[in-house]
């Protein structure tokens, strides 16, 4: 068999007979099983999806399937799935039971989605290369000797090696469309509160946004409309009515496009990507579109403030891990405060404990004025700029990465140097735009490259609608 491209040539097949969901389930099996070495897959759900894969074949048969009927689909193992285990790749919660199904997961299941396993991912989703995670790290496709990315690199490592047709990744700084662009997929991370979060382990909760990994716009359009829209259960979701995305896929319009200047001109950008991404500028102006390079002079600023927020609110959201209300727990403490120092040492990983004490630290009562406010601000700042600039423009440009997927160890003992690869990614997080990674090709080494597109909140449409265009 070859791989799938799409939701909609599964269909085809399916309606004509040539294929059937058990069947494309027992291959997808297979790739899993041939690709293991990668990594991808914390947990295999074989029992429930085969299930699945029936009961949804017969309601084909009958002609009362969902949306989703055909899509084979793996969940990021941040992403509450009931009576399946949950860890977010971290000892700390290893043999966990959801009890519940989150939101995203529940309308997946109502559109007829069959979901194959829980994916890899940095502990936490706390990471950009997939090397925090308890179960090791995921290994790119491209080369196993190089990351996929992170946090969601198990996501975007089963597209590529097409272990599923699509996963579910969470997207807090970068985590769908880095990965995605070092995998050479589609990654998309929707506005903040598009998606309801209940059910998904947090973050840090004002960041935090599940967004797909595909191999096509159409899917990512799909699956955007099914998982949208507003849920009791969380009161962040937008009460804005959810577009038909798929319906405006073929509204190719002429758009005027901002060129972050400060990005492309970044001295930690690769030379193969900054020449990927300039061919890619002039092609958009001999299709009609308008770019133009703007300054934003704030770049400097995204990653502290990026991570001065994302660690306070994680090490709030992290405090219930404690051996008591929740997760791991040692069985040789003598006394309370044992307890809970030692379950959190021993179920935490080094970087969520960096993180974790760095969030404690720009929240006490000496430097919450000097760190946590300041940063507050500088969002505000972003916001703000972010606004103006849409005000003139449909579409930002910049990089998804500095680099290409680089090699395994090579950067996780340097957080800084961790950090600072998030340069490009954290501005549409801090500001809640969303933002869409898309395929250029590979490098001289073969490895993939990517550009990013960033569009004013909840103006996905006009997003999915391009990047077909940009694509095609």
């Amino acid at each position: 068999m070859k791989k799938y491209s799409s939701l909609k040539e599964i269909q085809t097949l399916i309606a004509q007979k040539q294929l059937t969901l058990p069947d494309l389930l027992a291959y997808y099996f297979k790739q899993i099983e041939n690709n293991e070495h990668l990594n991808a897959f914390n947990e295999v759900f074989f029992l429930s999806a085969e299930v699945q894969a029936k009961a949804v074949q017969q309601k084909i048969e009958e002609g009362t399937a969902g949306k989703l009927a055909g899509m084979v689909i793996g969940i990021k193992d941040n992403i509450c799935y009931k009576d399946h285990i949950v860890t977010a790749s971290s000892k700390m919660l290893e043999g966990f039971v959801s009890p519940y199904s989150s939101t995203v997961v529940q309308r997946l299941l109502q559109e007829d989605a069959v979901i194959i396993g829980r994916l890899n991912c940095d502990e936490f989703a706390m990471g950009g290369s997939n090397e925090t995670s308890y179960y090791g790290v995921a290994k790119n496709a491209a080369n196993p000797d190089l990351v996929p990315g992170g946090s969601s690199g198990g996501s975007a490592v089963a597209v590529q090696a097409d272990m599923c047709l699509s996963a579910l990744g969470t997207d807090t700084g970068g985590s769908v469309r880095q990965p995605a662009a070092f995998c050479g997929q589609i990654g998309l991370k929707p506005t903040y509160g598009r998606i309801s979060r209940y059910g998904v382990i947090a973050y840090a909760s004002s960041f935090d946004q599940v967004g797909p990994i595909t191999s096509s716009v159409e899917d990512a359009a799909l699956l955007l409309q099914v998982l949208a829209g507003a849920d009791d259960y969380d009161s962040t979701v937008s009460p804005y009515a959810v577009p038909d995305y798929s319906a405006h896929l073929n509204e190719h319009k002429k758009h005027k496009i901002a060129v972050l200047k400060e990005t492309i001109e970044s001295e930690a950008l690769d030379p193969e990507i900054k020449s990927a991404i300039l061919k890619s500028i002039e092609q958009l102006k001999a299709n009609g579109h308008t770019v133009e390079y703007v300054s934003f002079d704030l770049l400097d600023y995204l990653v502290p403030a990026y991570y001065i927020l994302t660690t306070a609110e994680a090490s709030s959201n992290l405090s219930r891990y404690d051996g008591v209300h929740y997760g791991h727990r040692n069985l040789e403490a003598k006394s309370l405060n044992e307890l809970y120092k030692l379950s959190r040492a021993e179920g935490f990983g080094e970087e969520v404990k960096r993180r974790i004490l760095l969030g404690t630290f720009v929240l006490s009562a000496g430097y919450y004025d000097a760190y946590y406010q300041k940063a507050q601000q500088v969002r505000r700042l972003i916001r703000e700029k972010m606004d103006v600039l849409f005000q003139d423009y449909d579409l930002i440009l910049s990089p998804v990465a500095p680099t290409a997927a680089f090699k395994i160890g090579d950067n996780v003992q340097d957080a800084i140097v961790m950090y600072m690869a998030d340069i490009f990614t954290v501005l549409p997080s801090l500001s809640g735009n969303p933002a869409i990674a898309l395929p250029l090709g590979n490098n001289a080494a073969g490895l993939p490259l990517s550009i990013q597109f960033t569009a004013k909140h909840f103006e996905e449409d006009k997003l999915l609608a391009f990047s077909q265009a940009f694509l095609s």
